[in-house]
């Protein structure tokens, strides 16, 4: 087996480039339209079937392996409390259409799916990891230039806005950028760009203040001011934090001290340059103060009275919709898709969709990864330990996002997550076994 793996081992690293490159970069266009939601099959889901198909016999092969880790036990708990959640919904409560719920339950299987083609690619068919882990770097240095420039093209250039944020837009409707709206770039939703950047801006930050070559200090260095530029073009006010606590915790770990206090520098002059940002974090700011003091202010300018549109959605709205449905059934909750599109919340949308039992196994995969990203590597792949860091910095900064987005479920960002994650614990697994 491990011949043949060594044999057409090219063609599976051309798989797992497709993956990396394809899903961040190529715009939400819908390939087919599934009547009754939003989401449609694009043409990322046919890559992602293809790719399945070559690695199947590989993951059957290794099954044994692949089953007894931590990671995995817990996923595969979690979606078999997602399927019983889904029976209890249709024929329980009645809550759920079958049709639309199974394709929900389906995406979250294609979702974690990736998680297994990573770990398995990089852990029974990669031989040199740590040159692939720098091969990694230079496709993330890729995807931002490229990410900029597409979101750049967008504000400057009208370059077509694909966006997924409701029914009609869902469509593959190509809109202009307006003056005030976000920079999505390719992303479907400012959100979901944000978040990306998230996933990988530790990895360059830390990149560059470990690298000593000055070509790839002054490319890294670009990046990561791209980063930046794109968080403030996105606007999203959790975002920023998150970011920030994500890249600071790597460096703090590192003892990166000096640098540590340059980034917050750094963060608060080109955030803080931002008026947009500045607006926004007023307004919750207002929300805040009114909730505390119980007193109904208006906050007028310009003779407009305005609010904090998403908070009040989230307080009013999308947050009691998903207490009301885990309190009708508390252990399984009232099945995927039984709270429409958005909770801007994902730790509610589990206790909604798959109740107690459903979030409790949510919370086992976050802990067990959170256990693979802490260990100190053992052996000697230099960049691993790095990389690993790195990831805990953005694990910890996407688990403070989902406080407030249903960022796990947006299929950009959630399948490139699963898929660095899977890597990841690949690595791990090789080492503690050597």
């Amino acid at each position: 087996m491990q011949k043949l793996l060594n044999k057409f081992s090219h063609i599976y690293k051309f798989l797992i480039t497709a993956l990396m490159l394809f899903i961040p970069l190529y715009p939400k266009f819908p390939s087919i339209r599934i009547p009754g939601i939003y989401v449609s099959i694009r043409l990322e889901d046919f890559l992602i079937f293809i790719t399945l198909l070559l690695f199947v016999p590989i993951l059957l092969n290794k099954r044994k392996d692949i089953i007894k880790e931590s990671a995995s036990k817990s996923i595969f708990v979690y979606l078999f409390v997602g399927f019983v959640s889904l029976l209890s919904a249709i024929f329980l409560t009645k809550t759920v259409d079958p049709l639309i719920g199974s394709l929900h339950l389906l995406r979250r299987v294609e979702y974690f799916s990736l998680f297994f083609v990573g770990f398995a690619y990089i852990r029974y068919i990669v031989q040199d990891k740590e040159k692939f882990l720098n091969y990694v770097l230079k496709l993330f240095i890729i995807i931002v230039y490229l990410i900029f420039a597409y979101g750049i093209g967008q504000r400057f250039l009208n370059f077509p806005v694909i966006i997924t944020q409701n029914e009609e837009y869902s469509k593959g409707i190509a809109l202009r950028w307006v003056p005030g709206a976000h920079i999505n770039s390719t992303f479907g939703g400012h959100y979901d760009l944000a978040s990306y950047i998230i996933l990988i801006g530790p990895v360059l930050v830390m990149y560059l203040v470990t690298v000593k070559q000055k070509i790839s200090k002054l490319v890294l260095m670009i990046a990561v001011y791209f980063c930046f530029m794109l968080l403030s073009f996105a606007v999203s006010r959790i975002s920023i934090v998150a970011f920030i606590v994500a890249c600071l915790l790597p460096l703090i770990i590192y003892k990166k001290y000096k640098e540590s206090i340059f980034f917050i520098f750094v963060s608060l002059l080109i955030f803080g340059l931002s008026s947009g940002l500045r607006v926004r974090y007023e307004r919750i700011f207002q929300v805040v103060k009114d909730k505390i003091s119980m007193v109904n202010i208006v906050y007028a300018e310009e003779g407009i009275a305005q609010e904090d549109r998403s908070t009040s959605i989230r307080l009013n709205v999308e947050w009691p919709r998903a207490i009301r449905a885990m309190n009708k059934n508390l252990l399984l909750g009232t099945g995927y898709s039984s709270i429409t599109l958005a909770t801007d919340n994902d730790y509610l949308r589990a206790l909604g969709e798959v109740g107690i039992l459903g979030f409790l196994a949510f919370i086992l995969i976050l802990i067990n990864f959170f256990k693979i990203l802490y260990q100190k590597a053992t052996i000697g792949i230099s960049n691993f330990l790095l990389f690993k860091y790195s990831l805990l910095g953005s694990f910890t900064g996407l688990l403070l996002v989902a406080m407030f987005i249903d960022i796990f479920e947006a299929s950009k960002f959630a399948l490139n997550f699963w898929l660095m994650l899977g890597l990841i614990a690949g690595v791990n697994e090789y080492e503690q076994n050597i």
